[in-house]
């Protein structure tokens, strides 16, 4: 806990982190030493939480209710950083539109890409500079395992968590040499508020947010990505690796259905 803490401390930014896998990093890296900044939309949320880990772990909690799509996201997270060194940034929040792409209003295709690429490019180019300045921290960039392939019904939801993971694995090797570790997680099916609200029919078995969130944790440092659930590391293996992409396709089309059509 202590290295981890000279690693990446003394602050973490959370995006993302009024519930959920969110929810569930604060958690976890409250629990690791580290004081932290939040930002969501919910306020109520927020300070709930912000007073639970003041309480439990005695760490110091600041946090932002905003919109992640907004475009002045720069703004507010300097504003919520002002005078703290952030040594890592966890970019957690995710939109998802659900249904057949042309159904869809362009507007809401359009928030995918503001929420799940531009969220996660604008703080991690924000606070990676001043990171490599100092020769330490980190970037965890949660994604999914959705971003091996085309995904019918979530067409735009698994574009976006491929740049997610492009993104990652460029700044890994470009930032390694400069102390600064960078993490793609590709989550599986994970116990959310995003994934009830989806309302899946005929769901399967489900990650827990809090193991989700130790495996990445404890995963930084190691490599530019981490498949989470030795059932998700199987599937991507033979999704990725072994079936040809069409096939590959086909399958995640088929199991999207089931759980939407």
């Amino acid at each position: 806990m202590s290295r981890f803490a000279e690693r990446y401390g003394p602050v973490a930014l959370v995006a993302g982190a009024s519930a959920g896998l969110g929810e569930a990093f604060a958690r976890a890296l409250a629990a690791r030493g580290l004081n932290l900044l939040l930002i969501a939309r919910r306020q109520d949320a927020l300070d709930r939480l912000a007073a639970e880990l003041r309480a439990v772990h005695g760490v110091s909690v600041r946090s932002a209710a905003a919109d992640l799509a907004r475009e002045d996201l720069a703004e507010v997270a300097l504003a919520l950083a002002r005078g703290a060194e952030v040594g890592l940034v966890v970019y957690n929040a995710a939109h998802a539109v659900v249904g057949p792409f042309l159904e869809r209003p362009l507007r809401a295709q359009l928030r995918v890409i503001d929420v799940n690429c531009r969220g996660p490019l604008t703080l991690a180019h924000l606070f990676g500079g001043p990171m490599a300045a100092r020769g330490r921290g980190g970037i965890l960039l949660m994604t999914s395992v959705a971003s091996a392939q085309g995904n019918p019904l979530l067409a735009a939801y698994a574009a976006s968590k491929a740049f997610s993971l492009v993104l990652a694995e460029g700044l890994w090797a470009e930032l390694r040499g400069e102390g600064v570790d960078v993490l793609a997680c590709r989550a599986g099916a994970t116990r959310t508020r995003g994934r009830e609200a989806s309302r899946p029919k005929n769901d399967g078995p489900l990650a827990e947010p809090d193991a989700v969130a130790r495996a990445a944790l404890d995963a930084l440092g190691r490599g530019p990505s981490v498949v989470t659930g030795a059932l998700n590391r199987v599937a991507a293996f033979a999704l990725g690796r072994l079936l040809p992409r069409r096939a590959s396709i086909r399958i995640i089309g088929r199991t999207t259905r089931k759980l939407y059509g």
